[in-house]
């Protein structure tokens, strides 16, 4: 089976699918969509840019009455997923007329409140979900389909008892999807409590290992920076993801490689909606070329045509460790894993060699360096004024100070 013709979609669905660009299935399209189409519950475990949002997308698409309420729910972990499932959807709902609202915080409630009235398909974040439902401006009672997308990085996130309440909330379901990256424990547990034979379909990892390099620098903390932007600068041809454990490493790092002539943009949770989205879209268009972020802003992003990813930060788990070089080397391209290795990234990095032992990362000599001075931030410059704002306001001690006998 390798055409989308063998699925038995409609023939609407199909042309959609053709005008999307889309000619052959991917692995996991293959595997999940005829179950999909019967009506059946599935656990798909693929990457992340492996094609579940057009697998689901074609069971919704196929089983939702125009004007018929809200049938079909997907929950994602962030906004910009949100976002960026919500428009893969109305584009493949668009000959069927189905509405697809996008649910999320951080922006006005009241205009999804509008959208929730005529919506047939909703994708939402947890948080703003449960708003909704407290609020009682979402009806859930006509939900036939419920779709956990990223779950694992759902649950990474703590918000496995959300889920949960959003689940219950749903009393007409009838078909339950689970998409993730990876099946740990705790997706098995909840699928054993809320799917009724479930069919597993998985797909292996995109990223060709043969096209991957690996390679990583032993790097005093002060000269990441350096190190960072000369390697930047000398890999001028393609996109490039830098990844950070903080918003206010991403922060530092946007205004310092911005001043050394390098077209970089950030994400995190500290930007409004609309410039994250803004900024994910330069970077996909190519207008930016290098993306600064953390896991949080990037997860279940999905960004094609990336050649090179930066570990300014190494993740604290190996896990992640996967899932960000898991962003290049896709569909036959050649990418490149750099891994700028402080004193403090020792312990992160035996644990990723020990748990992934057939990944072949090789210490690459550090080049000669001219030394950049770097900018403070606002977030450097914030810490300082809180701290000596504090120590101008820290009272005098108005109680005898204690004495205590050091014992030997």
């Amino acid at each position: 089976m390798n055409l989308f013709e063998n699925f038995g979609l409609s023939h609407e669905t199909l042309e959609t699918i053709k005008k999307m660009g889309f000619t052959k299935p991917t692995q996991i399209q293959e595997r999940s969509i005829p179950h999909i189409l019967k009506g059946e519950n599935v656990i798909g475990e693929s990457a992340t840019g492996s094609g579940k949002t057009l697998a689901f997308g074609c069971g919704i698409v196929e089983n939702s009455i125009p004007k018929g309420g809200l049938q079909a729910l997907v929950l994602t972990p962030t906004r910009e997923l949100a976002e960026q499932v919500k428009d893969s959807l109305a584009r493949l709902a668009g000959y069927k007329r189905l509405k697809v609202a996008a649910v999320y915080g951080g922006v006005s409630i009241n205009p999804q409140i509008d959208a929730l009235r005529h919506a047939e398909v909703v994708v939402a974040t947890p948080g703003r979900m449960l708003d909704h439902l407290q609020r009682g401006t979402i009806n859930t009672s006509k939900i036939k389909i419920f779709v956990l997308d990223e779950a694992d990085r759902m649950l990474d996130m703590g918000f496995i008892d959300d889920v949960e309440r959003i689940i219950k909330a749903c009393p007409s379901r009838e078909q339950t999807l689970f998409f993730s990256a990876t099946i740990p424990p705790s997706i098995k547990r909840l699928a054993s409590r809320y799917m009724e034979n479930p069919v597993s379909a998985s797909a292996k990892n995109l990223v060709d290992p043969e096209k991957l390099e690996q390679i990583y620098y032993d790097v005093p903390k002060g000269m990441r920076l350096s190190l960072l932007i000369h390697s930047l600068k000398e890999e001028k041809e393609g996109l490039a993801m830098v990844f950070c454990n903080t918003r206010r490493t991403v922060s530092f790092l946007a205004t310092n490689l911005r001043a050394n002539g390098i077209n970089a943009v950030a994400i995190h949770g500290g930007l409004s909606q609309s410039k994250r989205m803004n900024n994910i879209k330069m970077f996909n268009e190519g207008r930016k070329e290098v993306l600064i972020c953390t896991d949080v802003a990037a997860r279940g992003l999905h960004i094609e045509h990336v050649s090179y990813i930066y570990n300014y930060d190494l993740p604290s788990t190996p896990k992640d460790y996967v899932h960000r070089i898991g962003r290049t080397a896709r569909a036959g391209e050649e990418g490149k894993a750099i891994n700028l290795l402080s004193e403090q990234d020792h312990d992160s990095f035996s644990r990723i060699l020990s748990d992934y032992s057939t990944f072949n990362i090789k210490k690459t000599k550090r080049p000669y360096l001219e030394r950049v001075v770097p900018i403070k931030t606002r977030f450097e410059d914030n810490d300082r004024r809180r701290s000596s704002s504090w120590q101008r306001r820290k009272p005098r001690r108005s109680y005898p100070r204690q004495s205590y006998s050091r014992r030997g």
